[in-house]
Parts: C-alpha cells; structure tokens; sequence
C-alpha cells in the first residue's frame, strides 16, 4: 500500500514579479519569483524531508511552466496542477518598502488559478493526505470557492487534519464585506489556523488579539496561531494562550513569512503525530518556535519560495540562537 502524502496544499500558484532596484536610467525592475502562499508552505515541508502535493490550476504558458519546474526541483509533486490553455497564470507584482513590508498588484481577471474544477481534482490524493492545506485566495472566484470547498470536505471525512491561511489580499475581493462572510464561512471545518493581526480583528472585530483568538477557536478550530510580526505570535487553544517572541533578526522582505512560519507548525505537527486537543502545551510552544526559526531565515532573502531555509539551515540557527542565551 502507497505511504501516505503527508501535506497536500491546494490554492494559488502563481508569479511574483519582485522589485528589484533600479534599471541604469532610473526604471524600476521585478524579478520573476515563483509565489502563491500554499506553495511556500509545502516548500517548506520538502526541505524538512515530508511528502507534499499541490493541486492547482495554471496556464498552459511560460510562467506556469516555470512554476511546475520549480516546485518539481522543491521536490513537491505536480501531478495534480491543471495547465489550462484557456487561462493565464496569475501575476503579482510586489513592491518592498524600507521596513521589509509588502504592497501588491494583481493581473487576475480571471487567472488560471480561479478556475479550478472539481472534476479536476484528485481524489484519491485528497482522501490519503495526513493533512490537508488551504487559503482563501481560491474563495474569491467561481469555479475555484465550489471546488475548494468540497476538497475540503473530501479531506475532512478521509480523517486528515484540516489547516486554513486566510491570507487576506484586498484588492483580490469584491468588497471588504464580502471577503470576511467568505472567509468566515470555512473556519467551521478547520482544525489549525494561521491568522496575521489584521486578519484577526478583521475576521472577529475582537478588541485585543487575546479576544480575536477566543472569537476564532469558538467557531471550530482546535488550534489558532495570530502573527505578530517582529513581537512573534500568539498561540492559542481553548484551555490556553500565550505570545512566544520571536528571533531577532534584521528583515530584508516579508515575503513568505506568514506561510514558512506555518509551515515549520505544520512539520512540528506532522513530527509529534498526535491529536491537537491532547498535546500539551510546551509541545504547543516547541511548534512556535520552530516555525518562528522558519520565518526568521526567509526573510532575510528576498523572494518566496528562493528564500525558505533548508531542514539544517534552520537548526543551525536555532542552536546558534540557543549557544547566545547561554
């Protein structure tokens, strides 16, 4: 009998044209970086030795070519990416503040990620998944929100470990209201759940982030972690909470921080293989930290997937870390 696929992510993939200096007459330039939130995520997972499988959607052209090749070298397997003549590969264009912080630009309308077709999914791989990965940038498009949904539901009742990244990208959505029913709709189904701090008060209207947390776990999940950016992240489950800091370290982009933080949580989870609700609470910290370890060496790199750690980059980190507050 054929091991089971220890993460299967489903969602985006797509381009991010990065900025990337300036041409010699002043001109702004983007570098071709492969993106999309659930890959960076399953990146990750490769580097720490699991085995991942990405189902998607791109087009039959030179981008989404280039993204199949990348994640194939990433050592995730492609067999459930759609090429779709009939679509584009989605674009991003990613402008780098000062601080590292991120402003985006879309060419969706519609990409070939939004058009994902339930017919079109595998099966068979979703019902034989340890645990099954999804966003909300497949929520904001017919075919793809039906087609998601019942993926979801397949995993679900095969016994897989449903984890959900919002992700929230305005520009992407009809409206701020429509965006939070959509994104609200799913959490019901979830198991573990990563929310940024905006996307916290903005999914619960909550007044603290201790608030949002409590907001979030009432409606399903039994794990909920709240990034906080330089102060690190809030994890949360209904018997505790608690803030675990993260590294210092000097930030370059901030690109992929959210997905290769959930990622190392996600590799802590897959390691420890018990039920979320019966772990105790220093597992609960352990799996933090490493995504915190995660997060801290991709974005010192610019890019997504170019800059996630190998399994050894990151532990040579964290021993260093360790030997310093000693």
């Amino acid at each position: 009998m054929e091991e089971k696929v220890d993460i299967v992510a489903l969602g985006e993939l797509l381009i991010d044209f990065t900025e990337a200096g300036h041409s010699q007459d002043g001109r702004k330039l983007f570098e071709q970086n492969p993106g999309g939130a659930p890959a960076n995520l399953l990146t990750v997972a490769s580097h720490f030795g699991y085995r991942t499988s990405f189902i998607g959607k791109v087009g039959n052209d030179m981008h989404g070519k280039f993204l199949k090749k990348t994640l194939q070298e990433e050592g995730i397997n492609t067999d459930a990416i759609v090429e779709d003549p009939g679509y584009f590969t989605t674009l991003a264009f990613v402008e780098i503040g000062e601080n590292g912080e991120r402003n985006f630009s879309f060419a969706r309308k519609p990409g070939a990620d939004t058009q994902l077709k339930k017919e079109e999914l595998d099966q068979t791989l979703i019902s034989g998944c340890r645990i099954f990965h999804f966003g909300s940038l497949s929520l904001t498009d017919e075919p793809a929100e039906s087609t998601t949904i019942e993926a979801v539901k397949m995993a679900k009742a095969a016994g897989a470990l449903i984890s959900y990244d919002p992700n929230y990208r305005p520009s992407l959505w009809k409206s701020k209201e429509y965006a939070v029913k959509k994104m609200r709709s799913v959490i019901e189904m979830v198991d573990v759940m990563k929310v940024s701090d905006e996307e916290s008060t903005l999914l619960t209207e909550a007044k603290s982030y201790e608030q949002a947390a409590d907001q979030l776990l009432a409606m399903g999940p039994k794990l909920v972690a709240i990034t906080l950016g330089e102060q690190g992240v809030l994890m949360a489950t209904k018997s505790r909470k608690e803030i675990i800091k993260a590294f210092q370290i000097h930030v370059v982009d901030t690109t992929g921080a959210g997905d290769s933080f959930w990622g190392g949580v996600l590799c802590s989870l897959l390691s420890m293989n018990k039920n979320v609700e019966k772990m105790e609470w220093e597992e609960i910290k352990k799996c933090a930290v490493l995504g915190n370890a995660v997060a801290g060496l991709c974005v010192q790199k610019r890019g997504g997937i170019p800059a996630i750690p190998t399994k050894e980059a990151v532990f040579e980190f964290m021993f260093k870390k360790l030997i310093r507050c000693l």
